[in-house]
């Protein structure tokens, strides 16, 4: 039988998770006591799961009388209770839902019936409470996409054909046709991305800047148009979804698949039309049930994206179909009808009327009640400053248009040296991405420019695979802590460190850089959303239609399909927008914004320094007719920006009177 460290071996969370259900699916009928029953002897037999940490009731019990008597524990800590008895902490946790007052869990596992429904979860008379509801809307519609790859659609209907071949005549004719139909959607979709169907369609313009094999056409459209353009308008998505549901189908193809992979393998002949490998074929094909599932939403619900890719040097071809949800009242109305009251709770809530739009816009006003408060912190203890210009007097202007310059990535290096000299102790740097970060740093690395960076500051950049991060803010705060325990200057030739950071990364959202380890917040320009996201374009035109049915129609929209990249197609659809989808794209903007430039000021007693770096941010408090980018701020920011500096001299001043003043009042309750 197969152990916990075998599973845990198999590395990848979603190959984990399927081999945990398929050890708890095999069953082993284990023979228990024997007992007299009058006239003769009764053999009894008892259904255990198949999973080692699962097939001992009597531990499962344990695990629930100890965590009972520990109180709240931790994730790890009912990791270490659950090796310590060898048996499932996950299970074991799970079946305490019922009896407990308070469940923490995820949004998935709250906002999705089905998960509710395996947990135990009653909503009914209870209070919900959703904590960092900034992302509730978009994590809600998030969790109802559907996505399947031209790799995984070529597995599944290799593995569907060879399972139709090998059992053709013990099929019934039932069972038969849903194997067919299944294959004919396969192919259908599969012909969907194949690159013969664009080859009428126009190179773009900045082909020739796109990297090869990168060319990538997205097109939208919606569920009832995307059926017919490929003739399966005529199935019947909701008794496809029932007949997978149950007929287990889908364990049954793949059962059968990995039999003859595992008789291939111990065959010294290879067979040369073998379905694909090193992939999860269970993977694939939930990939496509919920893109099937999908299918049966209604049509003004979302929007089909069929993503198609030239094929790369090596022959292989890519693309994918995906459904994006666009609304997600009903799904959440859901939770609003059940629950005795639901609080949402966050920073950066507002604009509240766009959460309650998207939300609940059933919801009548004297229902809906609104609390801000200020800040725990108090105004002297931060600093924000909108810099427009760097210490050699250029402008600062990270626009799309001009960000990539030379004299401009130059600018903002020199402005960080300068920073280096008067702010003590870490500073966070907010890049809008990992390749302008990465442009940026090769830029400085070129010029000298970071070099002269590390000559007062260790300099840390925030990896791209999230396993790393850790390890990653570990050796800086090490760095800020050596500063910190360091009394001779000669020892220290280092004042601290620099953190490049990435707004929407694994840094920019729950990551604490309190005291020392985020002295100051440098936000690097606007990071708008990238315009050329076609799944992005579509909720911006979703939510400009909210309320009005003629909104979308009246977009100046010459086609529904653009290139990856293109960025002016996607400027296009905003400056087609109104007031909603202009507000939609720019509070995104801010959201982040604000996520990020909040990972510094953590307590009462902490203080930073917020340095907003784009003449974009800069305003003239003698001319405030017009709406400014800061206005997003959340309050206890604003009311203390110094919404425009004429030069980095007076930055630099602020920045010293700033920090003078703070560690003479009370630096050391940092410590």
């Amino acid at each position: 039988m197969e152990d916990l460290s075998e599973v845990l071996k198999l590395g990848n969370s979603t190959r984990i998770n399927e081999r945990c259900l398929e050890l708890q699916k095999k069953k082993k009928n284990d023979v228990c006591k024997i007992k007299n029953l009058g006239a003769g002897r009764v053999r009894r037999t008892k259904a255990v799961s198949g999973c080692p940490m699962l097939r001992k009731h009597k531990l499962q019990r344990q695990f629930k009388e100890q965590l009972s008597q520990r109180g709240a524990l931790d994730i790890e800590e009912l990791v270490n209770l659950g090796s310590s008895l060898g048996t499932c902490p996950y299970y074991g946790a799970r079946s305490m839902v019922p009896a407990a007052d308070l469940v923490v869990l995820p949004y998935q596992s709250l906002l999705s019936k089905s998960s509710r429904e395996s947990l135990g979860l009653n909503l009914k008379n209870n209070v919900v409470i959703i904590d960092e509801a900034h992302n509730l809307a978009d994590s809600l519609i998030s969790m109802y996409d559907a996505k399947v790859t031209l790799s995984q659609l070529e597995d599944v209907h290799c593995h569907l054909g060879m399972y139709l071949e090998r059992f053709f005549n013990l099929l019934g004719p039932g069972n038969r046709r849903y194997i067919q139909t299944l294959m004919v959607i396969t192919r259908a979709f599969m012909g969907a991305l194949n690159e013969k169907n664009r080859d009428n369609l126009d190179t773009p313009d900045n082909a020739d800047n796109l990297p090869a094999g990168k060319i990538t056409i997205a097109s939208s459209m919606a569920i009832n148009d995307f059926l017919f353009t490929l003739n399966i308008d005529n199935i019947n998505f909701i008794k496809l979804q029932h007949y997978l549901k149950e007929s287990n189908i889908i364990h049954k193809v793949c059962g059968y698949g990995n039999r003859m992979a595992t008789l291939q393998a111990s065959s010294t002949f290879n067979d040369s039309a073998s379905c694909g490998e090193d992939m999860s074929t269970l993977s694939n094909f939930r990939a496509f049930a919920d893109m099937l599932l999908s299918l049966t939403n209604k049509n003004a619900d979302g929007r089909i994206i069929v993503s198609k890719a030239k094929k790369t040097l090596s022959g292989r071809q890519g693309g994918y179909i995906k459904f994006v949800m666009l609304t997600g009242e009903k799904i959440f109305s859901e939770i609003a009808d059940q629950a005795h009251a639901v609080i949402l709770a966050g920073g950066t809530l507002q604009p509240i009327e766009e959460t309650r739009e998207r939300l609940f816009p059933w919801l009548s006003s004297e229902m809906l009640n609104f609390f801000s408060c200020s800040h725990i912190v108090p105004p002297e203890s931060i600093l924000p400053v909108a810099v427009s210009r760097g210490p050699s007097g250029r402008v600062l202007d990270f626009s799309y248009s001009t960000r990539s310059s030379l004299a401009t990535i130059e600018e903002l290096g020199l402005l960080l040296c300068n920073l280096i000299s008067v702010v003590p102790e870490g500073i966070v740097v907010f890049f809008s991405s990992f390749e302008y970060e990465e442009k940026v740093y090769n830029a400085w690395k070129v010029s000298g420019i970071l070099d002269r960076m590390q000559k007062k500051k260790c300099v840390f950049r925030e990896p791209r695979k999230n396993t790393d991060v850790e390890s990653v803010l570990q050796k800086y705060k090490e760095s800020i802590n050596n500063l910190a325990q360091c009394n001779s200057v000669d020892a220290a030739p280092q004042n601290g460190a620099l953190f490049f950071a990435i707004v929407g990364g694994k840094v920019s959202e729950g990551i604490n850089f309190s005291d020392g380890m985020g002295r100051c917040i440098v936000m690097v320009g606007l990071p708008n959303p990238n315009p050329s996201d076609i799944e992005l374009m579509e909720r911006v035109k979703h939510i400009e239609g909210l309320g009005d049915g003629n909104a979308i129609s009246n977009l100046s929209l010459s086609k529904d399909e653009l290139y990856v990249g293109d960025v002016q197609a996607g400027f296009n659809i905003l400056r087609s927008c109104g007031h909603r989808g202009k507000e939609y794209y720019e509070n995104l903007c801010f959201k982040a914004i604000n996520q990020s430039i909040g990972r510094a000021i953590r307590h009462a007693d902490d203080y930073a320094a917020i340095l907003l770096v784009d003449k974009r941010y800069a305003s003239d408090p003698a001319r405030r007719s017009n709406p400014c980018p800061t206005d997003r701020l959340p309050k206890w920011i604003k009311d203390s920006l110094v919404p425009r500096t004429n030069n980095y001299g007076e930055v630099h001043r602020l920045l010293h009177q700033f920090f003078k003043f703070n560690k003479s009042r009370g630096g050391h309750k940092n410590k």
